[in-house]
């Protein structure tokens, strides 16, 4: 076994099999292979560059790091395919990253920031609650907004799954010209349809919600529909961000 060996539960989710704690599951199942023999053991660890190991008799293998940032158009699934035909993310994207998954989710209205990747061990941690990555949205309203609305978002609002704050909330003014107002809201929960909900709860009407970053990653300029794969430094960003989550 080289220096480069890993162990096999991070191989796996490494491999976007699993989350480590799942890929831990299927090991003590018997479902992993490692050049043809079961293991069982947790402490097992396996060379990247010559080991063979399956899952349930397929073939698992690490691909080079890939991440990339899209701005996910309103009116697409953050899946890859749907039993009624509406489009999805992966529409926009060149078919050799296909097989790349999205670190969280955007509901079939929302746009913006949206990563994929295929190292499945950093995004796990990186949706995982202990690292409480913040997300900040821009929502476009519909006039006029209920009164007091970024105190009641701050202060939190009682949601069926239970009570959910903004980290942080203000409310821009429309400007003569605009639609309505726009309200600029930061949260580091994942809950599904979070702030949709909450707003819903307030009483507010919903434009438009457009996820701007993503911890360390902001969306920037690129426009609806296109990506582009992330920096160096902003990969090395989204490592220390659960670094320090973790502390």
């Amino acid at each position: 076994m080289t220096a480069a060996s890993m162990r096999l539960q991070k191989y796996l989710a490494r491999a976007g099999v699993a989350s480590r704690r799942a890929s831990e599951d299927l090991i003590r199942e018997g479902r992993v292979r490692v050049d043809g023999e079961v293991v069982t053991e947790m402490g097992s660890r396996v060379d990247p560059e010559r080991s063979r190991v399956t899952v349930d008799g397929r073939e698992v293998a690490l691909s080079p790091a890939r991440w990339v940032i899209l701005h996910k158009r309103p009116g697409t699934l953050c899946t890859r395919s749907d039993p009624r035909g509406r489009p999805t993310v992966y529409g926009d994207l060149p078919p050799d990253l296909s097989e790349l998954f999205h670190v969280g989710r955007l509901d079939y209205m929302s746009e913006g920031l949206l990563l994929l990747t295929n190292e499945g061990d950093v995004a796990h941690a990186l949706l995982h609650p202990s690292t409480e990555v913040e997300k900040r949205y821009e929502v476009g309203l519909v006039p006029p907004a209920p009164r007091d609305l970024a105190r009641h978002l701050l202060e939190g609002v009682e949601l069926e799954d239970g009570r959910a704050a903004a980290d942080a909330a203000s409310l821009v003014p429309a400007a003569p010209d605009d639609e309505g107002p726009v309200l600029l809201v930061t949260l580091h929960e994942g809950r599904n349809r979070e702030i949709r909900r909450m707003l819903d709860a307030l009483g507010a009407r919903i434009r438009y919600l457009k996820r701007m970053s993503f911890g360390p990653i902001e969306l920037g300029d690129l426009v609806p529909g296109r990506w582009r794969d992330l920096r160096p430094e902003e990969r090395a960003a989204l490592r220390a961000r659960i670094e320090e989550g973790s502390r």
